[in-house]
Formats: structure tokens, sequence, C-alpha cells
């Protein structure tokens, strides 16, 4: 079992930064592949970020050069750097945890434990 908690969301101004970070229990979260998701509202959940195995990250190419993907396996936490936020990156942001360690997995169903989400919301 592996639970997740973000934090970090909030209201912010376009062009504006937000850091999120997830907290991971379990001994073995250094392991795993983590991933960073969005959902905005009448949309379906969407990749944003990904830790890979072997310390490869991919990210969208909608956030590409803006967001940034680390981790820091002593605290079990994995972190979304946001910057030159835009009105269109306002959803619902989860991060999640690919314990069955797949390549390079991008897709929501790749993931099986999911953290509760926090709103990040970006103001034009």
């Amino acid at each position: 079992q592996v639970q997740l908690v973000e934090s970090g969301g909030g209201l912010v101004q376009a062009g504006g930064s937000l850091r999120l970070s997830c907290a991971a229990s379990g001994r073995t979260f250094s392991r795993y592949p983590m991933g960073w998701f969005r959902q905005a509202p009448g949309k379906e959940r969407e990749f944003v970020a990904a830790f890979w195995t072997g310390g490869s990250t991919g990210y969208a190419d909608s956030v590409k050069g803006r967001f940034t993907i680390s981790r820091d396996n002593a605290k079990n936490t994995v972190y979304l750097q946001m910057n030159s936020l835009k009105p269109e990156d306002t959803a619902v942001y989860y991060c999640a945890a690919d314990t069955r360690v797949r390549w390079r997995a991008y897709r929501p169903d790749e993931y099986d434990y999911w953290g509760q989400g926090t709103q990040v919301t970006v103001s034009s």
C-alpha cells in the first residue's frame, strides 16, 4: 500500500510560480516511478510530468520548459515546480505512483496509487 498526499496548490496570477509537493508513505518509495497529472473541469485527466526509473524524466509538451519534476527519496517526496503559469494550467493536480514499475508510464491507467489532488488556479 502506498499513500500519497499532495500540497502546495493555490491561487496565483498568470506568470507566477507554485511548487507542489507529494508526500508518500512506504519504505520502497524510491523504487517507484512517480507522475503528476491534472484534470480541468469537463476534461479528462492528463499527463503532466513523470520521474521514471533510472532518473529519467518526461513532460507534456504543454509544460516543457516551465515545469520541473524532482524527488527527494530521503523525504519520500516528489515535487512539481511550476513557473510561468498560464490560466490554462488551472486544474486539480494529482500525484501518482506506478508500483508495477512500467516502462516510461504516462497514461493514468498505468499508475495504481493516487493522491487526493490539490487545486491550482491561475488568474489572468
